[in-house]
């Protein structure tokens, strides 16, 4: 099964714990439990409800991140978009593969709206 998994980060390649106002975004395609390819891209720029299209229309299935408000993950959801959010503070690659292997834990939405 494919998968392109998209973590927003700074510019570091760490996790951004507020996802919509992230400088980057990592963006890794899947094959099975494998990273086969790794982009990192930069967003357009903020506005509520922009991201979700946007990363849907990249071909992203599924989003891990440290906060998200409600109606970000609601939009994800209608598009057929995964969202993972309370994921820990970590490079992009290694929470991608821990998410694979499930040798990580998605604790609380950090974002309350």
């Amino acid at each position: 099964m494919t998968k392109k998994i998209a973590v927003p980060i700074d510019n570091k390649g760490v996790l951004d714990s507020h996802f919509g106002h992230c400088s980057y975004f990592a963006l890794h395609e899947v094959q099975g439990e494998e990273i086969v390819s790794e982009e990192i891209i930069q967003p357009p720029p903020h506005e509520p409800g922009v991201l979700p299209g946007w990363l849907a229309e990249l071909g992203v299935t599924d989003v891990l991140a440290g906060g998200m408000g409600n109606r970000a993950i609601q939009l994800f959801n209608q598009k057929g978009v995964n969202v993972f959010v309370g994921a820990p503070k970590i490079q992009a690659k290694e929470l991608v593969n821990g998410y694979l292997t499930s040798s990580i834990e998605f604790s609380a939405n950090y974002c309350d709206h």
